[in-house]
């Protein structure tokens, strides 16, 4: 791994932990109800579809159990068909899939 994808891994880190520290404490309906949450989350997911981007092509091959294209795929969603985004799938993206992210990021680390 070379020290651009490593610098960006660790970054993917930091994003990951942030969105997770946004929501440590949330319930569904706070969430919800909650503009500024919902985007900085929103935000948040869109940094990481942009750092995926980033990562080198060889890089992404080796560690191919990661679904980038879906990460960078929801990057793309998320910031040009924001208003059509469910926030109930945005949710579970935090519950489920972030904490599944953080856990290969650290082990790529």
């Amino acid at each position: 791994m070379g020290s651009r994808d490593a610098a960006i891994l660790s970054k993917l880190l930091s994003e990951a932990n942030i969105i997770s520290e946004m929501l440590s404490a949330a319930r569904f309906e706070t969430f919800i109800s909650d503009e500024k949450t919902k985007r900085a989350v929103c935000m948040t997911l869109i940094n990481i579809g942009e750092l995926v981007k980033n990562l080198s092509d060889e890089f992404k091959a080796s560690a191919s159990d990661i679904p980038w294209r879906a990460i960078s795929g929801l990057r793309d969603i998320m910031a040009h068909r924001y208003q059509t985004v469910r926030m109930e799938d945005i949710w579970v993206t935090a519950q489920t899939d972030i904490p599944i992210l953080r856990e290969s990021l650290a082990k790529l680390i």
